[in-house]
C-alpha cells in the first residue's frame, strides 16, 4: 500500500496504514489469527485516526477492501470507503475447502503472480505459502462483510482489473451492486493484476483515488483529512 500512501501523502492527506495481526511476522503466527482479531485492529486504527482528524476514509486491498468495507458498514460517519480488488468472492474454489485441508496441511504452495510490471515486485512483499488457516478465516470474514454490503450506505469506491486471477471476475461489480451507496463508483483496470496497487497502472490507482476523497470533503478541507 506504501506506493499509493505515499501518493496521498504528497497531496496533503494524512494515511495511516496499520499492520494486520499475522502480517509481516511468519506464517505460523498468520495461521494463530482469527478474522475478529483483523476487524478489532482495524476499528482500534479508525478510533486512532479519528481522533486526529475529522475527516476520515477507510481504504484496503483485497482482504483490507474487505475490512474497509465492514468499517464502512459499522460507521456511517465515515466520509467514505476505498475497496481495491475487494476478495467478496474467491476466484479459485478449492479456497472453500480449506475448513478440511487446514488439518491436514498448514499451507500450500503459491503460484506465479498476475503482475504485468514485473518490476512491480520490489513493491509487492508477501509470504511463500498460502497459510491454510488463515485463508479459513478469510472465508469467514468474506461472508461476515457480505453481509454487511446492504448496510454501507457511505461513498464508495470500487477499484478491480479483468487482469485479477485471485478474485472472481464478478466479485467487484457485485460488491459494486449490493452496496447501499447512493455514490458509488467502479473502476475497471486492464493491464494490471491483483494487487494493483504497486502494478503496471498504481499511478491511475492514486490518482482516482485522490479525487475520490477530494470531491468529497472540498480542496479547502484537505489538509484536515485522513485515510486509513
Amino acid at each position: 500500500m506504501r506506493r499509493v500512501g505515499d501518493y496521498l501523502h504528497r497531496g496533503g492527506l494524512t494515511v495511516y496504514g496499520p499492520r494486520l495481526p499475522g502480517h509481516g511476522t511468519t506464517l505460523q503466527d498468520l495461521n494463530r489469527r482469527r478474522w475478529t482479531e483483523w476487524t478489532e485492529h482495524v476499528e482500534q486504527a479508525l478510533a486512532e485516526l479519528q481522533d486526529r482528524c475529522e475527516t476520515v476514509f477507510a481504504g484496503g486491498l483485497s482482504m483490507g477492501a474487505l475490512l474497509a468495507l465492514y468499517l464502512a458498514a459499522q460507521h456511517p460517519e465515515l466520509a467514505g470507503a476505498i475497496a481495491y480488488s475487494p476478495a467478496t468472492r474467491i476466484a479459485d474454489r478449492r479456497a472453500f475447502l480449506v475448513a478440511a485441508l487446514k488439518h491436514v496441511a498448514p499451507h500450500s504452495p503459491k503460484g506465479a503472480d498476475d503482475l504485468t510490471d514485473p518490476g512491480a515486485r520490489a513493491y509487492k512483499w508477501s509470504y511463500d505459502a498460502w497459510p491454510l488457516a488463515a485463508a479459513h478465516e478469510l472465508i469467514k470474514l468474506t461472508r461476515q462483510v457480505r453481509r454487511r454490503l446492504t448496510q454501507v450506505a457511505c461513498p464508495v469506491l470500487i477499484v478491480h482489473s479483468t487482469g485479477d486471477r485471485t478474485i472472481h471476475p464478478d466479485s467487484a461489480p457485485d460488491t459494486y451492486r449490493l452496496l447501499a451507496s447512493r455514490d458509488k463508483e467502479l473502476v475497471t483496470l486492464h493491464n494490471s493484476g491483483h494487487v494493483l496497487t504497486v502494478d503496471s497502472q498504481w499511478e491511475l490507482v492514486a490518482e482516482k483515488t485522490y479525487q475520490f476523497v477530494q470531491a468529497r470533503v472540498g480542496q479547502a478541507e484537505i489538509g484536515e483529512s485522513g485515510i486509513r
